[in-house]
């Protein structure tokens, strides 16, 4: 049930040119080293590969603020191109972003461009401009059934009349010419390289096999795609030795025989399942009666079957059937897909029976991953394989039998999840707080691109084709090239996500400039995050500058005791640093945990300011947003309300606590890799050359800034036997001790932009959060 600690974020895999993570003729080995929220390195590589593949031009940075007024003089206009204007547009700007920083977030030139940022649409869905987007897929059947298959293949994901299309698609559409280079280049690394070797992570009944089958699956689709547009059969050849090899029947020992794909960790099953479906369907035209024979057996006693017998016999791998989160999403789709591919060539009625338990119960269960806002309730990480999962098994239903019967509709707030992901990026990275998850591969954010189609939410496919994940066989069939516009353009700065289970707002100076603002804070309950989340209410994060000035750790070693053990008060889980509140830039009381069950009231407000059409946006004074929550339930009674705004047209954060009649002394808490200088009242970070001052205001008796080592407390429960916590090289945590009494506590930030001076910062006065309003601290 678990996975190995990963890196952060998207920076735990270089999408393309993946062999910069593989050594030799082995897939990135598993890691048990430190793990900071900021890497330096690796990413940097990434960013390479996307300018020596893309073709794209490095620009200059966009500044920190920009001289242009507000938003009123920013809005773009509502005219939308025609068709000859779109493809001259296309022609004239080519991608959007010139590159990304060393978190893929997508770095913009400071332009304003009325014919290509408008606001988001598909200009060819009111049936003109035709010719700029995929033409009607010609199979409609009048009753689709899930058991009723195209007559033509491939059937998964990407049907002929797709591939007959791709070629001026991939001449005229600059994103999607990029994206067959990287995946052509992808390809042709991966080519040769020796196949993905069967190494478990931690044990078969630990991480299992899972980044084996993702790389597998990750080099089937590349290979398949190659083959698809050049023609060339060296693709398939290669395709084949992979296959042979993760079937069993090559001439290397792959697993133990019959349970090859390892269903203590049912994952591993439903992702080589995906990876054998794609193969069998995409290169069936060049595949021998024996190789159809061989992908589909296995496919069938490796996979299928086992998944009947988690359904019809109630096997203990199976548990992921009542689960509303990524096992659910993954092992239905990959049993899913399986079942299409095979189907008409299955004489063992196997794929005919599965399908009658994987769409209902992937309807009643991955469906509802996403809570009633929109938020993946487990991770932000973990939305990544949840949704793509998802779309792979409703693409998968609809290209090979005419229908999604409901997967996309079951959940109504399905379509608000892309928007969630939008907001929980921030001008750096993601807010990527609990469980970062394992190593994606195959894994993307492409979803978004599906999604888009599905829900009409053409913003969504602006957003991802900027992103470095996009370049993957998946996008090349999900995108419509008819989209145009800027995500961006008339996108408000902030948006609050209201669900109780996981509450939290985010904010931000800007959508374009990487260098700009970006705040979020999140509440909520503990439970109910499939053993992901942590004890993190009141916990943030502040990016500016270009960088990351409050941050998270990240996961804590999956393969350490307990750490899946359950959400009660009581788990394991709660031992390790990573998890525990101390681990978060929260308060702690009395060196305590929080509690798991408690209920977050919280409250926002925003100006509702919006970034018009130009990458170049200057908020106007009086533009803020705030976030408050009473956390007193959570500190076990304590009179805890937290609040965090942005102040001085989105330059400064304050960051305020309201104290009341503590008995117990408590600790103010962020982690940072900055270097950290303290004076007193007054806090001085520096990162890569930028500053951040921090001070207290009107300081209480005796509160000063102090340091501590990102580490457990000398009076911490003891870890299980034998276990320990990662370390956290590189990170220091600025603290503010408070003896027990009432405070009103307030933390000022203030980033040293370069083109302000000391005067034109402001003080904030002090109003208690409840008395918190848009106009409160004018």
């Amino acid at each position: 049930m678990a996975y190995h600690e990963s890196q952060d974020n998207l920076t735990n895999t270089n999408y393309h040119f993946a062999g910069a993570a593989e050594s030799g003729d082995k897939y990135a080995a598993p890691r048990k080293g430190p793990n900071k929220w900021v890497r330096i390195g690796l990413p940097v590589a990434v960013v390479i590969v996307v300018g020596a593949i893309v073709g794209g031009v490095i620009g200059t940075r966009p500044s920190n603020k920009s001289s242009t007024s507000s938003a009123s003089s920013n809005s773009g206009s509502n005219d939308e191109p025609n068709g000859t204007d779109l493809a001259s547009v296309k022609t004239a700007v080519g991608m959007f972003a010139t590159t990304t920083n060393a978190h893929s977030v997508p770095i913009y030139p400071s332009t304003t461009n009325a014919a290509a940022f408008t606001e988001p649409t598909f200009v060819a869905q009111a049936g003109s401009n035709a010719q700029l987007t995929w033409n009607k897929d010609t199979f409609q059947p009048a009753k689709p059934a899930a058991t009723s298959v195209r007559p033509d293949r491939p059937r998964l994901i990407a049907p002929a009349y797709k591939w007959e299309q791709l070629a001026a698609f991939v001449a005229s559409d600059p994103y999607m010419k990029s994206w067959n280079d990287t995946i052509i280049a992808d390809a042709t690394k991966w080519a040769g390289m020796d196949p993905v070797k069967y190494v478990p992570d931690g044990g078969l009944n630990k991480s299992g096999v899972l980044d084996v089958a993702r790389a597998i699956k990750q080099r089937i689709k590349a290979f398949a795609y190659a083959y698809r547009v050049t023609g060339q059969t060296m693709w398939a050849d290669r395709a084949w030795k992979e296959l042979l090899n993760a079937s069993g029947t090559g001439s290397q020992p792959f697993g133990t025989a019959p349970d090859n794909w390892n269903t203590q960790h049912f994952l591993d099953v439903a992702e080589f399942t995906a990876a054998f479906a794609i193969g069998y369907d995409w290169l069936y035209e060049v595949w021998t009666d024996q190789q159809k024979t061989t992908i589909r057996t296995a496919i069938i006693n490796l996979g299928l079957k086992f998944g009947i017998e988690a359904y019809a016999n109630n096997a203990g791998y199976g548990w992921w059937r009542t689960v509303n989160g990524n096992w659910n999403c993954v092992c239905n789709g990959g049993l899913t897909m399986g079942a299409l591919a095979i189907l008409g060539d299955d004489t063992s009625g196997i794929a005919q029976q599965i399908l009658g338990y994987t769409i209902d119960n992937a309807k009643a269960n991955c469906a509802m991953g996403p809570s009633s806002d929109g938020t993946w309730s487990e991770t932000p990480n973990y939305w990544y394989f949840g949704t793509t999962a998802q779309a792979e098994m409703a693409s998968s239903l609809l290209t090979a039998t005419g229908s999604t019967y409901g997967l996309m509709t079951a959940n109504p707030t399905f379509a608000d999840t892309g928007l969630y992901h939008m907001y929980v990026y921030g001008n750096q990275q993601m807010f990527d707080y609990g469980d970062h998850g394992p190593n994606k591969f195959s894994t993307t954010a492409n979803a978004m691109m599906f999604q888009a189609t599905q829900f009409n939410k053409p913003e969504y496919m602006l957003f991802q084709r900027d992103r470095i994940d996009a370049a993957e066989p998946w996008s090349m069939f999900w995108y419509d090239p008819s989209v145009t516009g800027a995500y961006w353009n008339n996108l408000a700065l902030d948006h609050y996500f209201d669900d109780p289970l996981d509450v939290w707002a985010s904010m931000r100076s800007s959508w374009t400039d990487v260098n700009g603002l970006f705040v979020a804070m999140k509440a909520g309950n503990h439970t109910g995050h499939q053993t992901h989340g942590d004890l993190d209410a009141g916990d943030f994060v502040i990016d500016a500058l270009g960088v990351r000035w409050a941050g998270e750790l990240g996961s804590g070693d999956y393969l350490s005791d307990g750490y899946f053990s359950s959400e009660a008060t009581d788990s394991q889980r709660w031992l390790y640093y990573r998890t525990r509140t101390e681990g978060q830039n929260c308060l702690v009381v009395n060196h305590g945990n929080q509690n798991v069950n408690a209920a977050t009231p919280s409250k926002f407000g925003s100006s509702g300011t919006a970034q018009g059409s130009s990458t170049v946006f200057e908020d106007p004074s009086d533009s803020t947003a705030f976030f408050t929550t009473d956390l007193t339930a959570t500190y076990n009674g304590v009179s805890i309300k937290r609040g965090i705004r942005l102040i001085n047209g989105r330059k400064q954060v304050l960051l305020q606590d309201d104290i009341t009649n503590s008995q117990q002394p408590i600790e103010w808490r962020m982690h940072t890799n900055a270097t950290v200088t303290t004076n007193g009242a007054s806090a001085t970070l520096t990162l890569e050359g930028n500053t951040m001052q921090v001070q207290i205001l009107d300081a209480p008796s005796g509160a000063v800034f102090g340091t501590a080592e990102a580490v457990r407390y000398s009076d911490d429960p003891a870890l299980p036997a034998g276990m320990v916590d990662q370390p956290n090289p590189g990170v220091t945590v600025l603290t503010i001790e408070l003896p027990a009494g009432s405070y009103n506590l307030q933390v000022l930030f203030n980033p040293q932009w370069p083109d302000m001076q000391a005067s034109d910062f402001k003080t904030p006065s002090l109003v208690a959060i409840d008395q918190w309003s848009l106009t409160s601290h004018n």
